[in-house]
C-alpha cells in the first residue's frame, strides 16, 4: 500500500504538457462518456487482475499507480481549480479510493508473494487457495467500489452534493 501510494504521488507530481493533457482528456472523456457502475467495475478489474501475475503484477501495480497519478496531474493541468485538492486525498478520503487502493495493494502483494515462492522453487499448490480468495476479495471490493463511485459521480452531477472548495 505504501509503494502504491508513493508511485501514485510521484505520478501526480509529473509535469504534463498542454498537448499531453489535451490528448489524455480526449481519451478519458471517450472512456467515461457513458460509463456506469458496471463499466467502472470492469475497467478497474482489467487493471487489477493482471496484478496477480507473479512478478509482472508488482511492476504492473506500480505502473498503474504512477499512471493514475499522472492522469490526476493531467486533469489538474486542464482544470486548475482541482489543484486545491491534494492528490492523495482522492485515494484516502474517498470511500471508493480506499476500496481501490486496498484491492490493488492486495493484488500486487500477492504477486510479490508468488514470485518470491517461484524464485525459491516452492510448490505453489498451497498458495492457490489464498490467491483465489484474494481474487474474490478484490472483485468484491472493486464491484462495491464501482457502484459507490458511480453513485457519488451522479450525486455531484445532479448537484445533490458539492465538493468542498468548489
Amino acid at each position: 500500500m505504501g509503494l502504491f501510494t508513493i508511485a501514485y504521488q510521484i505520478g501526480s507530481m509529473s509535469t504534463v504538457s498542454e498537448e499531453e493533457a489535451t490528448t489524455f482528456m480526449t481519451e478519458f472523456e471517450k472512456l467515461v462518456k457513458d460509463i456506469d457502475a458496471m463499466g467502472i467495475f470492469l475497467h478497474n478489474s482489467t487493471i487489477s487482475l493482471p496484478m496477480f501475475i507473479p512478478g509482472f503484477g508488482v511492476v504492473w501495480g506500480l505502473f498503474s499507480a504512477w499512471s493514475t497519478g499522472f492522469a490526476f496531474s493531467a486533469i489538474v493541468s486542464i482544470s486548475p481549480e482541482l489543484a486545491k485538492v491534494p492528490p492523495l486525498a482522492i485515494l484516502f478520503l474517498s470511500p471508493f479510493g480506499i476500496m481501490e487502493l486496498t484491492a490493488y495493494s492486495l493484488a500486487t502483494s500477492r504477486s510479490f508473494i508468488l514470485i518470491k515462492e517461484v524464485y525459491r522453487k516452492s510448490n505453489l499448490i498451497p498458495f492457490l487457495k489464498p490467491t483465489i480468495i484474494e481474487i474474490g476479495i478484490v472483485i468484491g471490493l472493486l464491484l462495491a467500489g464501482g457502484y459507490l463511485e458511480y453513485y457519488m459521480i451522479k450525486l455531484v452531477q445532479d448537484e445533490s452534493i458539492t465538493l468542498p472548495g468548489f
